[in-house]
């Protein structure tokens, strides 16, 4: 399992939250900076790479600053999961933060 550990407070908007991701994960240059291209480079790195931990500290300040971002990663990793467990795969991503 691959872990990173995330200072929420990084994330506070939209263009440091791509920023983190996708110089974190080495996302490609034709990354779009959207949900949909995040789903796609995740699960590319995770399917590569294996098991990712994602572990978020001051997440309630993550969660006040940019909370549809915070929301968005919370409902982004359930899909990558679902899309790979149900096809009969393991689940990609584990998230955790104390909110």
């Amino acid at each position: 399992m691959i872990k990173h550990r995330i200072d929420g407070k990084s994330l506070a908007d939209w263009e440091k939250f791509h920023d983190f991701f996708a110089s974190t994960f080495d996302f490609p240059a034709y990354y779009g900076r959207n949900m949909d291209a995040w789903n796609d480079c995740m699960s590319d790195y995770c399917y590569s790479k294996g098991l990712v931990s994602l572990h978020i500290d001051n997440a309630a300040e993550f969660k006040t600053m940019n909370p549809t971002a915070f929301a968005a990663i919370v409902e982004c990793s359930a899909f990558i999961n679902w899309r790979s467990t149900d096809k009969g795969g393991d689940p990609l991503i584990v998230l955790s933060f104390y909110v």
